[in-house]
């Protein structure tokens, strides 16, 4: 009796779209080279890829502060 083959996972690199194995083979793996590795790790380090900042809320709710009326 012959063993079943493995089926390999196949995901889409995230540098360049294409086919990638995700399997302990791939070295590089979620990417399919390490050229697309080292491309998305100098993007990381140039800060391109960056998460939006939002404005903490207010601490006084918002409200404009009270005018003195005199």
């Amino acid at each position: 009796m012959t063993p079943h083959p493995t089926s390999v996972r196949m995901v889409r690199c995230p540098g360049c779209g294409g086919d990638s194995r995700y399997a302990s083979d791939n070295p590089w793996r979620p990417f399919c080279s390490e050229r697309c590795k080292t491309h998305d790790l100098g993007a990381w380090g140039e800060e391109r890829f960056r998460v939006p900042a939002t404005e903490p809320p207010d601490p006084s709710g918002g409200a404009a502060p009270n005018a003195d009326p005199t």
